[in-house]
């Protein structure tokens, strides 16, 4: 039975993940920290919590040696937009608590789960299709520490034997958790928008397209690289994920075939634009699928009658 550790495990990612592992693991094998401790008391109070900062080195190595903690799926980071406005902090946190965990991860014997991003390329990289080995160069403060981290990773492999892993997500789209800060919430804030009001002012282009992956395919896709068999994984830790790509255009037409009176108009967010147009339009990834069987299960017309029925049955408990 493993014993897991999961950090910033109060995010978007990191409650998901922490749900599916307890369910999988029992509550008291899968140990949860966080920055804070004022939301999700279904989580906090459902298992082993820790409020602790994931950069402490000696509080986070005193939760491994208390709870023999194998595998720690490091999930504390700032999102893109918001790293672009604090770049330092979003450097310390993104990379500093990363080169932390891994040294525990070395002295203790644990396995790493650290997730890369579509962030991680650049301007100068294919768009369309793009290849799992190719060049990188990003122009953000997110995607430069998660190139690092990347490294770091591949490095900790090569050089001391961590097993360490990790996947390049697309955006993110959950109908558990609030956005986090990232370019592409859109995809996400525009579902509540529709169905709460039925009209969503957007901060991107409608013809910007970007890589999205539903929450429950993300989930499977950490926890199933991480149950993978390491002999069959060359690129260990920065898979490219590819699920669905669309335009906030084509998703608002998505979202009109089940809510037909919803509109969508735009107010362009420089940054957040600046970013998107720097990432891929959607990834190649054949080595996902090849290495340990990577499969999407949800498309864009699964996703939007999944959010949309989620969403409502919400609101209506909140009305009785």
């Amino acid at each position: 039975m493993k014993n897991i550790l999961i950090t910033g495990s109060l995010g978007q990612l990191g409650s998901e993940i922490a749900l599916e592992l307890r369910r999988r693991y029992g509550e008291e094998h899968v140990v949860l920290s966080d920055v804070r401790d004022d939301v999700n008391c279904a989580l906090i109070n459902g298992g082993p919590f820790y409020k602790v900062d994931c950069r402490d080195a000696a509080a986070v190595a005193e939760i491994v040696r208390t709870h023999r903690i194998d595998t720690i799926y490091h999930l504390a980071a700032l999102l893109s937009a918001t790293a672009e406005r604090k770049p330092l902090a979003a450097w310390d946190l993104n990379v500093g608590s990363l080169i932390s965990t891994l040294e525990i991860a070395r002295e203790y014997g644990c396995a790493v789960f650290t997730p890369s991003s579509i962030g991680a390329f650049g301007p100068a990289t294919p768009k369309v299709f793009t290849p799992q080995d190719t060049i990188q160069r990003p122009t953000s403060i997110y995607g430069i520490s998660k190139v690092t981290g990347e490294l770091l990773c591949d490095y900790y492999y090569h050089k001391y034997d961590v097993d360490t892993r990790g996947v390049r997500f697309p955006g993110i789209i959950s109908n558990m958790t609030p956005p986090g800060g990232g370019t592409t919430d859109y995809a996400v804030e525009i579902y509540y928008e529709a169905v709460d009001h039925q009209r969503y002012t957007c901060p991107l282009r409608g013809d910007t397209y970007l890589d999205m992956i539903y929450m429950p395919d993300a989930v499977s896709a950490a926890i199933d690289l991480m149950e993978a068999d390491p002999s069959c994984l060359r690129h260990r830790n920065a898979f490219n994920l590819a699920s669905m790509s669309f335009s906030p255009e084509e998703l608002a037409a998505y979202i009109r075939a089940v809510i037909p009176g919803f509109t969508i108009d735009y107010q362009v967010d420089p940054v957040r634009q600046a970013i998107a147009d720097s990432w891929p339009d959607c990834m190649e990834d054949y080595a996902a699928r090849v290495e340990w069987g990577w499969k999407p299960r949800y498309d864009v017309a699964e996703m939007t009658e999944d959010m949309i029925r989620t969403i409502r049955g919400r609101r209506e408990k909140e009305r009785r």
